[in-house]
């Protein structure tokens, strides 16, 4: 499965749930962007490895409220006491979702542990997450969209051909911050 159909999919399932939606920067946002812009979409911009735990934070203030970050296995690597945090407040409301490429395929696909045999699903379980799931196909990916807690999925390395972002980043966060102002409250 390419990480662009991954995306794509993520992105219908959030609208679906009316879930505010935080994605890893790079090429994810800008995929994500290029196929299902909306309000409820947090683009994330220079800020490597922070998605999952922005996103853990709003499920945490927002307990009524779906929350879902696309995050990948490089941003991943770069946090993993976000896994121990996941673990440790097992939020309801909350989907971290995976997408490992084994690269950095933001910076010129450079492998990640993961292509080495790091395994980011063991360690979430090590670390106590309760619900962890290893997809890598479109069936599997939906069906693990529709729960909580991680979703590992496997995905192919390559980035779509998409444009730059063209909203500021104080237009994304104001957007952002409206709608989840707005969103159920807590």
């Amino acid at each position: 499965m390419k990480r662009f159909e991954a995306i794509a999919l993520a992105a219908e399932v959030a609208e679906e749930r009316h879930a505010l939606l935080i994605s890893n920067i790079g090429f994810p946002s800008r995929e994500l962007y290029a196929q299902k812009d909306r309000p409820q979409n947090f683009y994330m911009l220079g800020s490597m490895g922070l998605a999952s735990s922005i996103g853990l934070g709003l499920a945490l203030a927002k307990p009524r409220q779906n929350v879902m970050v696309l995050d990948g296995d490089g941003s991943v690597l770069m946090n993993l006491g976000t896994l121990a945090t996941l673990a440790a407040y097992n939020p309801e409301n909350y989907l971290l979702v995976i997408l490992d490429n084994c690269c950095y395929g933001s910076t010129g696909s450079e492998p990640t542990c993961t292509s080495l045999g790091t395994d980011l699903a063991g360690m979430a379980r090590a670390a106590g997450v309760r619900i962890v799931s290893v997809v890598s196909d479109a069936v599997g990916l939906h069906n693990a969209l529709l729960g909580r807690g991680l979703v590992l999925a496997k995905v192919e390395p390559g980035n779509a051909d998409v444009p730059i972002i063209d909203l500021t980043p104080h237009e994304i966060i104001e957007r952002f911050m409206k709608c989840a102002l707005e969103a159920e409250p807590s």
